[in-house]
């Protein structure tokens, strides 16, 4: 199963390959513990899950050093596999929820990720800059925006000025009239072929 991955990122090196391929019996062994993914997910655990936060990487490669702040993160989504992916830019994962945080902490130490720290706090409480937010749909862009305005770096050092990525899917139509700022969404059809793309969006918001 683990192709899927290798399939749409063949580039990755061996410590790579090693850590995405670990993914799927950590969190099966995590995920019976301590519920951070819907049971009926498990089975398509890589298509839904891993495949769908990497996504964001179809849209933009992160430089190294840029600094990202996964809002939401639950069981470390997209954040964890973003890390994995670019193992030179620093994820800070939070969540409001400990017990998700606790899943997040032992996947990253099983994992030997290097460029994640993470936290139980409210996105609100986080008092430090970053390039980008990430996120997977936690509630609507409006009051989403509202939780991280305040919170971007003025200096922008990658192919889009800073801002927030937020995997979305459905008719964004009417919520995304209401957003101020500059947007625009890419569609993950246009990059993964498998039927649970076909709807899914990066929504991208200037916030600098």
């Amino acid at each position: 199963m683990e192709n899927i991955i290798f399939k749409h990122f063949p580039d990755l090196t061996n410590i790579q390959k090693k850590q995405f391929s670990a993914l799927s019996d950590l969190y099966f062994f995590w995920n019976a513990q301590i519920n951070v993914i819907s049971r009926k997910d498990m089975s398509d655990f890589l298509e839904r899950h891993v495949l769908h936060s990497l996504g964001i990487a179809k849209i933009i490669n992160f430089k190294a050093g840029t600094k990202v702040l996964d809002v939401g993160t639950g069981g470390g989504f997209p954040g964890i596999p973003l890390a994995i992916l670019f193992p030179n830019v620093d994820f800070f994962l939070v969540d409001s929820i400990g017990k998700k945080i606790k899943v997040v902490r032992a996947v990253a130490h099983e994992l030997g990720l290097k460029n994640v720290k993470m936290s139980h706090d409210r996105a609100e409480n986080i008092n430090e800059k970053f390039d980008f937010v990430v996120s997977r749909a936690v509630t609507c862009m409006p009051a989403f925006l509202k939780w991280v305005e305040g919170k971007f770096s003025l200096d922008c050092n990658n192919v889009f000025p800073n801002g927030v990525l937020y995997l979305k899917g459905g008719d964004l139509t009417e919520e995304m009239s209401q957003v101020i700022y500059h947007h625009n969404s890419f569609n993950l059809s246009d990059y993964f072929g498998q039927d649970f793309f076909e709807t899914k969006k990066v929504v991208y918001v200037q916030m600098v």
